[in-house]
């Protein structure tokens, strides 16, 4: 079997247009980004066509600054029958001093789907070192951690009427 593409790489320069009122990046630009970058981690992994389905532990750690290069690192954590963990991690460099920041770390859930439009069975993961099946472990934490919230959730609104 062919070696899988688990990871992609991305480098952004921040540009004025991303700019919110206060002069960094504004926050829904970063968000389009991490999406974009999941998408084509996941996308490429499965070689199909994915959807978002759940984006999780968005954390802006510090402003992002216009001028700097924004660094994303995406990586295919765990993948279950149809649906797989895609984790970004976010730095960004200040080009002028080089320095760096550890600015997003996030977990998205995408779904697979086949050319009919629903969802398809995604290629198994290949566990090919101790930190990959680590990140795996993690991955299949938060999966469980997810559907129990939303389990409590559903517990929680029952009998609530429908807006």
């Amino acid at each position: 079997m062919s070696k899988q593409e688990k990871s992609l790489f991305m480098t952004v320069l921040m540009t004025p247009d991303m700019a919110n009122f206060s002069g960094h990046v504004h926050g829904g630009a970063i968000l389009k980004l991490l999406d974009q970058v999941a998408y084509a981690c996941a996308a490429r992994y499965c070689k199909t066509y994915v959807v978002t389905v759940s984006l999780d532990q968005v954390i802006f750690r510090e402003p992002i600054k216009v001028g700097e290069l924004v660094a994303f690192s995406s990586n295919v954590n765990y993948v279950g029958t149809t649906s797989l963990e895609v984790g970004v991690k976010v730095v960004a460099e200040n080009i002028t001093t080089n320095t760096k920041r550890h600015v997003i770390s996030c977990y998205f859930t995408m779904v697979s789907l086949g050319a009919d439009g629903k969802p398809a069975r995604a290629p198994e993961l290949q566990l090919d070192s101790e930190t990959e099946r680590r990140l795996f472990e993690a991955g299949k934490m938060r999966k469980e951690m997810r559907q129990e919230i939303a389990a409590r959730n559903k517990a929680l609104h029952v009998g609530m009427p429908d807006r």
